[in-house]
């Protein structure tokens, strides 16, 4: 019989409760817990809110495979988590099949026909401010039900039955945190200047904790899906409404765009690491497919154990292979559809010990002397991990880019739209949201998918599922990703730690080293005297990671950052 493990929690009724209190059977969409860590043998699903996570784990107790629980929980997310569950976005999945298939598939949003590639700029060439973030204008074609249709290959339950926790949610509702409260009524002016019909989002007094969210609208639209599939969204009346919002605010989605989308299978990033690992990740357009083998094998050769956790020297190293691999994003990393990226030779053991061939153990890099290699050839998401007992393994990174995307809700829809089209290059060496520069790989086109950081990733030990992770957080993606797989692979940090220790975080411009609470000022002040120019900054990321024993039990844990939450039996 399962041990559950369970952390102290809240209980969004407004009133906090002791741990273990109410039980898993007893809670309702109304009395809900957050768990942050369970260690379970029969499946495990961990995402950023409690009723999603209930929600996948629902398809495994209903015989579901990780598949299932993937899309149950990812549907449930566009209801209870609206910040950055979609709809309206996008995303990718990486999978590892039972029978050892790998597969990664992309549902990333792309520009309408319409897009040109200076359309974010005014006459004298300059970046419109909030053009490409705010409204209408900012939204790329969305893929995540497109990319939902496309996984169910591989599932075993009907799609009306997954898709029924979330139309339940937002038929009759669910109480909110105080999260969620708080980042409602902060976005409140926001939401009243870009939509054009008023949402649900919007009410007369503040919301609070335990105050009940009913979305009739996405409910419907929701049961489109259901009833029609892909088309219940990409054509019919889901469409029309996506269209005519379009229209009343001067946005360029069309009938086509959306007939004419689809989610592509890509061959995933898949690289060894020492003796007993591989990992498998998502390739482009993430750049995390490129920059991941690049940091992890500008660590490969190296003690770091040795050097220790948190210890200036690790800290000093790692963020100057992240400062080398950002200054190649910027140059190299785009569409692979549109642009050739030479990726063979970027990740190449030659190509990134030239690069680390300029490490000075005794100070800081300086990101205004660092470019990109010579190579002579042409925040806000939210992620979830899913396993079951027959050896799938799912993790998925969905989007709408900032939170609640470009604000906009689609009028008798319900579903905030994306504002990916900043995460495109709107000009050469102009940064976007998330600080990201960018040039012509990253160039707005028709069709073009924009380079994203979202990075889901499986780790294979002696060629079994060992860990399934990934992380929302814009271009904080990758080096919490590389991080936590440090953490577990060279630190032999326990999967609790290896997620909710502090994070630091550099992407070469702006030359910055970011770091969360909790390092000690000794480290931080020496950093200082090596050169860092060091920014603290609240959370980094929110890493949800299950991490597979040698007998097939799983340990699921959910970051402490957020309300984030790991189920499992």
């Amino acid at each position: 019989m399962m041990m559950l493990f369970i952390r102290p929690v809240i209980l969004f009724t407004g009133i906090c409760f002791a741990a273990g209190s109410v039980s898993a059977q007893s809670e309702t969409p109304f009395h809900y817990s957050s768990r942050k860590s369970v260690v379970c043998t029969n499946g495990a699903v961990v995402s950023a809110h409690p009723l999603a996570s209930r929600a996948g784990l629902s398809m495994l107790k209903q015989g579901g495979n990780a598949i299932d629980a993937a899309v149950a929980t990812q549907l449930a997310l566009a209801v209870v988590f609206p910040g950055a569950g979609n709809l309206g976005g996008g995303g990718f999945m990486v999978a590892r099949l039972s029978n050892g298939k790998n597969i990664s598939l992309d549902f990333r949003e792309e520009a309408p026909g319409g897009a040109t590639q200076n359309m974010y700029l005014d006459a004298q060439g300059d970046p419109v401010p909030g053009e490409s973030l705010n409204g209408h204008l900012a939204c790329g074609v969305p893929g995540s039900v497109a990319g939902i249709f496309a996984s169910l290959k591989y599932a075993r339950l009907p799609i009306k039955k997954l898709i029924q926790p979330a139309i339940d949610l937002a038929e009759h509702g669910f109480a909110i945190t105080a999260a969620e409260a708080s980042s409602l009524n902060e976005s409140s002016e926001e939401f009243k200047k870009y939509n054009t019909v008023m949402p649900v989002f919007v009410k007369a007094s503040a919301w609070k904790a335990g105050d009940t969210l009913m979305q009739k609208d996405l409910a419907k639209t929701l049961r489109l899906i259901r009833d029609y599939g892909a088309k219940g969204f990409y054509e019919g009346e889901t469409a029309k409404r996506i269209v005519e919002e379009m229209q009343r605010g001067n946005g360029l989605i069309s009938y086509n765009d959306l007939k004419n989308y689809t989610a592509k299978q890509r061959e995933p990033m898949i690289f060894p690491y020492k003796k007993e690992y591989s990992i498998v990740t998502m390739p482009l357009p993430s750049s995390g497919g490129v920059l991941l083998p690049q940091l992890m094998r500008m660590m490969e050769g190296r003690d770091l154990r040795a050097e220790g956790f948190h210890s200036v020297a690790s800290i000093h190293l790692m963020t100057e292979a992240e400062r080398l691999a950002y200054a190649d994003r910027a140059k190299y990393l785009g569409d692979p559809d549109f642009f050739k990226s030479p990726v063979e030779k970027l990740i190449s053991y030659q190509y990134l010990q030239e690069r680390m061939a300029g490490f000075n153990p005794d100070s800081a890099g300086n990101s205004e002397q660092v470019k990109a290699g010579i190579i002579p050839e042409s925040e806000e998401t939210t992620h979830l991990d899913t396993y079951d007992k027959e050896g799938n393994a799912v993790s998925i990174t969905t989007t709408l880019n900032n939170w609640y995307g470009c604000k906009t809700v689609v009028g008798g829809a319900g579903f905030f739209l994306n504002d990916e089209m900043d995460d495109f290059s709107m000009k050469p060496g102009v940064p976007n949201m998330f600080g990201a520069i960018g040039g012509k790989a990253n160039a707005i086109r028709p069709g073009k998918r924009m380079l994203s950081s979202m990075t889901p990733t499986i780790v294979l030990k002696n060629d079994k599922p060992f860990l399934v992770v990934g992380t929302p957080g814009g271009t904080t993606i990758i080096t919490s990703v590389f991080q936590t797989l440090i953490n577990v692979l060279e630190f032999k940090l326990s999967p609790d730690d290896a997620v909710n220790k502090p994070k630091f975080h550099h992407q070469w411009k702006p030359d910055v080293l970011y770091m969360e609470k909790g390092f000690p000022d000794t480290v931080i002040g020496k950093l200082r005297e090596m050169g860092y120019r060091i920014e603290p900054r609240s959370a980094i990321g929110r890493t949800e990671l299950i991490q597979i024993s040698p007998t097939g039990s799983m340990e699921a844990v959910a970051d402490g950052r957020g309300d984030d939450a790991a189920e499992g039996y």
